[in-house]
């Protein structure tokens, strides 16, 4: 505590100096500003002022006030009181507003546009004065945007206040950062042009091409050209002309309409004189500007027009004749006999006019998702004019905008979630293999087996919703928008019949009453029980009866039992008659338990009897033996049971009393003299719970779980059975056994059918039905279907008939049918002689020109229609205008083409011909048969067609078990079937004779080659049966018997793999057994009369011998059989003969010695045990001793002394019930006493000694079903992936619903089938690449550059198989394919002299704009150029400027440069430019790049003296200021 004083004070004592120094900071610094003029301070302050705050009043209206906060401020940032701006006027900072209500919040709304580019700051946030500092890595910038306060309505703007009143207003701007200035970056020049001239003097020229171009204030690009003068060794030959003339035309004008004929002279051709020159002359067709009105759409005054007519104008262009130095010459120069071509006719332009935009569409977001993604609304408009002669494309013909961008107006979006119907029954059979389905009996299997469910997606209804939304229905949905569906397979348990292990009956008891609480006459049973020692699961009613009862006479169940008997007293001296007390107890008749001696009602015995003590000269006699074991178990007419004992004479007398005679020494009796007749109750099984009037216990309850209804009773029929006879009346059986007959229970409830509603209806086509094919179409049909989600149960509501529903789609809307009708056509339409006038000479009315024809659009019946019609319904639209000659005077003239020759069949050809007429087969140039052919030949037309098998064959598909109408795909599961007949598949391609694809129709019905194919079906593992049970392993006491299969065949095609096998192949089973080991026993006869071999007339007394007779017999056994003496154990066999002793008459006579006294139960070494006798004749001498009385030995383990304890035998396998093929069973072992020396004794033993068994004797276990793998449906096969060519395929998949467990048949791997598509031709429409730049009727110029369109067929694997062209009309409308392509491009071709620009260089890698190696934007660009030409200098002047363009890209990278170097030689070496990708470039950018790095060592260089000066640096700054 007193250390946290000490720090305490510490600390206050630092806050204290803290503060001290911060007053003293302040102090100063305002003893500086008393310094400044007053003056010169007001004219750095200005006051600036807050944003209103919200307004505030009691109530919503016009009382409300709002505040704002005023600051004066200094120019540097810095504020003070707002005192020292007392010279300006002070804004107001409290006005009255209009406080608006809550609701009023949802009429207005901040609307935002998009953040603009961001624009370079050239100032510094607190100075006037511009940026000097070089940029390292990015300048400030800022970036605006503009803010409305908007109507939610119709988002018509309103003033801010508005909206201010309810959230404060968006910010308009924020900072931004702009690279660095981006420099052009260029590529290293390409090598040297060849000179320009092959004799004298000439020039040369390299370029290269721009790979960034500038951004962000960066350096321009340098030169792209570098031109150098070049010469030849040869010299240019005397004589040749110093200039090359060139006819050199422009690009043609506008098509336009002819002049009227007050304005000919504006359309004329004349020859224009250069002033500045003689040499330079142009033919130049001066024209007037005439203002042609546009005609645009417009949207509500325009009515679509019924016919289509084309005009044909005229166009013209500048012809002049160019000399080698740019100069122009005389045209006759170029021209010499031909004049040019100046005029053509052309089709006037007509732009492309669309109809006005349909309403937008309905939102495609109906509802409001998770994901917050807005949806689309589209809009159309179509075609109601082809653009013609170059006029305008056509806008867009769709537009497409956002909406429901928020969407918290609308509801949420419906979510879906799987249910499941109820499991179905408990299944057994699928668990079997195939060899055990063949022999097991199915109705009585029972134990675990698998019970499946359907699956289906539902949609959950939206609780936001209205109530009529509310309605869940079932959807035929996408399983993988929700999750994981559920379980459909699980693993149940039929009850099997019970399996009991049952001790041995317990000996016969005594003859008891029935009913020993209220005992009733003279009859009685005697009984014997048995234990269920292990039981399985099932209810224990199913054991087999556990008490057997016989009837018996005079039953007692209490007796009186003499506790001990005290030793003879004689009445009269020492010897003779005397009389022993004995002590009685009453006990039960069974168990011998004390119990109050009221309930012995018979008289007890007496409390003495009579005895006698032997004198000296009397004969003495030995105790009765045990009686020996009962000759029969029960009595019959022929033989009852009997038993005997037997006493010895132990002494013989004198003069005393004599010994009885031999008969009196052995006694017999009758035993087990009940009649051999057993009885027992036997109980049927207990019958279903039914209902009983008699029983009501209020309402429902529940019982494991299960919902119950009522109380109900079961009822089993009890029945009194003699052994090995049948039922016999009642009164023979014991009733206090009687087992009940009557229990009660609970009645399940009634479960009525419950199915899910129908599921939508599926869609019906929506588009119409051509004319043609609307008579031979089937019906389009649309289905829906329900499940039964809980079959009825227990008398409930059945389920209904119909699950599945199908009806006809309503009637299709035949197509319209509309077709093109054609006017005739227009006579040829020339250039106007106007035109034509205007040049020099007169020119004659012939030549090429262009005729037209109209097109309109008629209805099925005839009716003129919209043009828009035919555009959508009639197909290509004919062509409106031909190219057309008027013959001229020299032109050719031929005869008509004949018909063409006959055709020889498929590959042949047929030709057609015609002929010159006239003069023109005098003229040379009509003799020309590559201008004028005489003969054309063409392939005859064949019909014959070639298939050709493509590709591998699919699969074998099996044919779908389903039947029509049954659900498909994820609804349904089926086990594996994977064998058996099917069809396999191969495409075929179609051929004609061209070698062309065609519709795979014309060579079969399918498309395919089919054949049937066989997979094999899975063959399970088989093993042998089960084996003999071998011999208990233990041959004394508790031990396994083992029985096993062995493996016949392995699994094979994916059948049921076999059981865990051992390394002989092998599965066994092990089961508990026992040996007796006391099986056998030495069966012991009394002894004989002890023999003395006595001389002379010497009394037969002293010592003799006696024997026995012994022989082995069975233990359990009661009869008198005799059997080898090798079945017992011979060194336990007692001994047959002994020495005997019979006292002479007045010796002294002791009685047999007792049992010996037990020893300690470890066998404690120095202990002992004992055994004693007592005298039963005293000697008639009084010298004469008796014998010793008690006799000690030490107690010796395994000699004298024994220790026990249990043992347990190895557990079983696995039990399971008869019928059961895998689940819960239970493995059993036995226990065993043994002793001390190894020898298995009776388990009385070990429970005499107390001891006490810790051994579980059976425990539970489980055998794992095999079950096997399980799969749904396979789905319905998708839509081809391609509509054409031979790359298609359909596609089908299925899923495993349960995978394969232990021994169960595993999953196969085909989870996906394909099947190829019929090969049908992919016609497309294909464009050639440009053409050269072509100059029509001169050398060079303004021209054009063409690519074609041609209708090609291909087999969709291109290049693999080029396309080759076919009809076009197997492609389409080239009309409209023509327009939405650009044909046409201008170009130019150089004239010799001229300086010009190259084509375009390709485009540059893209390429990214980025701050310290990371890219600073997510789009990149990319860069080509156009470089300068120059042929003559002295055309330097006419030359253009060198052009560049970007265009933006994907997939850019970030590049640096360095200095690359070569090796030195003689002092020199290349040195050069290189960007990180391996380009090389020209120009500053590797300089720039090295004096960042050698300003980053110096930096890195500097350390802490540079950062120390940077810091000095900028405390003196701030002091300046």
């Amino acid at each position: 505590s007193e250390l946290v004083r000490v720090v305490i004070k510490a600390l206050l004592l630092l806050l204290l100096l803290f503060k001290l120094c911060q007053i003293a900071v302040i102090q100063s610094f305002f003893l500086k500003l008393r310094v400044f003029n007053e003056n010169a301070l007001s004219m750095c302050l200005f006051l600036v002022a807050g944003q209103w705050g919200q307004c505030i009043g009691e109530e919503c209206g016009s009382g409300g006030v709002q505040t704002r906060t005023i600051w004066c401020v200094h120019m540097e940032g810095w504020t003070t009181h707002h005192s020292h701006c007392h010279h300006m006027d002070k804004p107001e900072s409290q006005r009255h507003c209009f406080k608006v209500c809550e609701w009023h919040q949802n009429l207005f709304e901040w609307e935002v546009s998009d953040w603009g580019g961001c624009v370079l700051v050239p100032f510094f946030s607190n100075e006037l004065k511009l940026r000097t500092t070089e940029c390292i890595t990015a300048q400030h910038g800022i970036q605006r945007r503009k803010v409305n306060c908007v109507r939610t309505s119709n988002h018509t703007t309103v003033t801010l206040r508005i909206c201010e009143f309810f959230s404060q207003k968006p910010p308009v701007e924020q900072a931004c950062l702009i690279p660095c200035p981006q420099d052009c970056v260029v590529s290293d020049f390409n090598s040297w042009s060849s000179c320009s001239k092959t004799c004298g003097a000439g020039l040369q020229h390299r370029t290269r091409h721009v790979l960034a171009t500038p951004m962000y204030g960066g350096a321009s690009c340098p030169n792209l050209t570098e031109t150098r003068t070049c010469s030849s060794s040869v010299d240019c030959p005397a004589g040749e002309g110093e200039y090359q003339y060139s006819l050199k035309v422009g690009a043609w004008s506008e098509c336009r309409l002819p002049h009227h004929k007050d304005a000919l002279l504006s359309g004329r051709t004349t020859v224009d004189f250069s002033a500045n020159s003689n040499e330079n002359n142009t033919v130049t067709l001066h024209t007037q500007a005439s203002h042609h009105h546009v005609h645009h759409h417009h949207p509500h005054a325009h009515k679509y027009p019924m016919s289509w007519e084309l005009e044909v104008g005229y166009k013209s262009r500048q012809v002049r004749c160019t000399r080698s130095d740019g100069r122009n010459a005389m045209l006759s120069l170029c021209t010499k006999d031909n004049s040019p071509l100046t005029f053509q006719a052309c089709v006037m332009p007509k732009d492309c006019q669309t109809s006005d935009w349909s309403s937008w569409s309905p939102c495609s977001k109906t509802c409001r998702s998770t994901d917050l993604s807005p949806g689309y609304r589209l809009r159309s408009r179509i075609m109601t004019h082809i653009p013609v002669g170059g006029g305008k494309q056509c806008p867009a013909l769709e537009e497409k905008e956002a909406c429901h961008i928020i969407g918290d107006l609308l509801p949420n979006c419906p979510s879906y979630v799987w249910r499941t119907t109820d499991w179905g029954e408990c299944r057994i059979l699928p668990l079997l293999s195939q060899q055990d389905r063949r022999l097991a009996n199915i109705s009585i299997l029972c134990g675990s087996g698998i019970q499946t469910r359907k699956t289906y997606c539902v949609q959950v209804p939206d609780d936001s919703a209205p109530h009529h939304r509310k309605e869940g229905k079932k959807k035929t949905f996408d399983p993988g928008l929700t999750g994981k569906p559920p379980l459909a397979v699980q693993h149940c348990s039929i009850p099997c019949q019970h399996h009991c292990l049952l001790s041995q009956w317990s000996p016969w008891g005594a003859c008891l009453h029935d009913n020993c609480k209220e005992p009733q006459g003279k009859k009685g049973f005697r009984q014997r029980r048995r234990e269920a020692l292990w039981q399985s699961s099932s209810p224990p009613e199913t054991c087999p009866h556990l008490v057997e009862s016989i009837p018996c006479e005079d039953p007692a169940c209490y007796l009186w039992q003499v506790q001990q008997e005290e030793r003879c007293i004689p009445t009269k001296g020492s010897c003779g008659p005397g009389a022993a007390a004995q002590n009685m107890t009453c006990v039960t008749a069974e168990g011998s338990s004390p119990v109050p001696i009221a309930l012995c009602v018979d008289d007890p015995p007496p409390t003495e009897v009579a005895c006698e003590v032997a004198c000296p000269s009397d004969c003495v006699v030995g105790s009765w033996s045990p009686w020996s074991p009962c000759s029969h178990s029960c009595t019959t007419k022929t033989a009852e049971g009997q038993q005997s004992r037997t006493r010895t004479v132990l002494a013989i007398p004198g003069t005393g009393i004599e010994c009885p005679a031999a008969p009196a020494l052995e006694e017999w009796r009758v035993c087990n003299d009940h009649p051999c007749m057993v009885f027992y109750w036997e109980a049927s099984a207990w019958g279903p719970c039914i209902e009983d009037a008699f029983i009501d216990l209020n309402g429902t309850s529940s019982w494991n779980g299960t919902p119950t209804c009522a109380m109900g009773v079961q009822i089993r029929k009890v029945s009194c059975t003699k052994m090995n006879v049948g039922p016999v009346i009642s009164k023979r059986c014991s009733d206090s056994a009687r087992p009940e007959s009557v229990r009660p229970c609970l009645l399940p409830c009634e479960k009525d059918c419950i199915v899910t509603p129908f599921s939508e209806w599926t869609a019906c086509p929506s588009t119409c039905m051509p004319g043609s094919s609307s008579q031979n179409a089937t019906a389009a049909t649309q289905s829906r279907y329900r499940t039964i989600i809980q079959r009825s149960a227990n008398g409930g509501q059945e389920c209904p008939d119909t699950l599945y529903e199908e009806r006809d789609c309503e009637s299709l809307p035949v197509c319209p049918v509309y077709s093109w009708r054609t006017h005739k056509w227009h006579s040829c339409s020339l250039v106007p002689d106007s035109v034509r006038r205007g040049l020099s000479g007169q020119g004659e009315a012939c030549g090429n020109g262009l005729e037209t024809r109209g097109v309109s659009c008629v209805g099925e019946m005839g009716e003129s229609a919209n043009m828009t019609e035919c555009l959508r319904w009639a197909g290509p639209l004919p062509p409106q205008i031909r190219e057309c000659r008027v013959a001229c005077k020299d032109d050719c003239t031929l005869t008509s083409w004949s018909k063409f020759s006959e055709c020889a069949g498929c590959g042949s050809s047929r030709s057609r011909k015609r002929s010159l007429t006239g003069r023109s087969k005098k003229k040379e140039h009509c003799l020309d048969e590559k201008l004028h052919p005489l003969e054309e030949t063409e392939t005859c037309p064949c019909d014959e067609f070639l298939s050709q098998p493509y590709g591998n064959w699919s699969a074998c598909i099996l044919p779908d078990p389903s039947a029509p109408g049954s659900l498909q795909g994820w609804m349904s599961h089926r086990e594996v079937k994977e064998c058996g007949q099917g069809l396999r598949y191969r495409a075929v391609a179609c051929i004609n004779q061209q070698g062309h694809l065609v519709n795979p129709t014309h060579c079969t019905d399918s498309g395919y080659m089919v054949e049937v194919c066989h997979i094999p079906c899975p063959l399970d593992c088989k093993l042998s049966d089960w084996s003999a049970w071998s011999a208990c392993s233990a041959s004394c006491g508790s031990g396994l018997k083992i029985r096993s299969k062995w493996l016949r065949e392995k699994a094979f095609n994916g059948g049921r793999p076999c059981p865990k096998l051992d390394l002989k192949n092998q599965v066994y089973e092990a089961v508990p057994c026992h040996i007796e080991c006391s099986q056998y026993e030495w069966r012991i006869e009394p002894w004989s009369i002890c023999t003395i071999n006595t001389v002379d007339d010497l009394p037969a007394c002293g010592e003799g011998v006696q024997s026995r007779k012994i022989r082995s017999q069975e233990t359990a056994s009661g009869e008198n059989s005799t059997l080898g003496d090798s079945l017992c154990d011979p060194e336990e066999m007692p001994p047959r003969a002994q020495v005997c002793f019979l006292a002479c008459p007045k010796d002294c006579v002791v009685a047999p010695w007792g049992p010996w006294s037990n020893c300690p139960l470890q066998c404690d070494q120095g202990t002992a045990r004992n055994r004693s006798r007592h005298i039963l004749r005293l000697p008639a001498s009084e010298n004469s001793t008796c014998p010793e009385l008690v006799q000690s030995e030490p107690c010796v383990l395994n000699s004298t002394c024994f220790s026990y304890q249990y043992t347990v035998s190895d557990w079983s396998t696995c039990q399971l019930s008869e019928n059961a093929i895998c689940g819960h069973g239970s493995r059993l072992r036995l226990v065993d006493c043994i002793r001390s020396d190894g020898k298995i004794v009776e388990l009385q033993k070990c429970e005499q000694f107390g001891l006490i068994n810790k051994y579980w004797l059976s425990e539970s276990c489980m055998v794992d079903c095999p079950v096997s793998c399980m799969l749904s449906e396979w789905s319905p096969w998708a839509e081809c992936s391609h509509t054409c060519g031979n790359q298609g395929q359909f596609l089908r998949t299925r899923r495993i619903l349960q995978d394969a467990n232990e021994e169960g048949q595993p999953c196969p791997n085909q989870l996906t089938q394909i099947k190829p598509c019929p090969i049908r031709p992919c016609y497309t429409w294909m464009l050639s690449d440009w053409s050269p730049c072509t100059v029509e009727g001169a050398e060079c110029g303004e021209g054009l550059r063409r690519r074609s369109l041609s209708c090609v067929v291909n087999r969709g694997n291109w290049p693999e198989s080029p396309p080759q062209p076919v009809d076009e009309e197997l492609c389409g409308d080239k009309l409209r394919q023509h327009i939405q392509q650009e044909m046409e491009q201008p170009c130019f071709v150089p004239c010799p002299g001229d300086c010009h620009l190259t084509v375009w260089s390709s485009w540059s890698s893209c390429q990214l704009t980025c701050l310290e190696g990371r890219s600073f934007e997510t789009t990149g660009r990319q860069a080509r150029s156009r470089a300068v030409i120059i042929q003559v200098m002295e055309n330097q002047g006419s030359c253009p400027h060198q052009v560049f363009e970007t265009q933006p890209c994907k997939g850019g990278k970030c590049h640096s440069y360095q200095w690359r170097t070569g090796g030195w030689s003689n002092n020199e070496r290349a040195v050069w430019c290189q960007r990180s990708d391996g380009v090389n470039v020209t120009g500053d950018t590797c300089g720039k790049a090295v004096t960042l790095v050698i300003l980053a060592e110096v930096v890195v260089a500097g350390g802490l003296e540079w950062i120390s000066l940077l810091v000095q640096e900028i405390i003196e700054t701030f002091e300046n200021k």
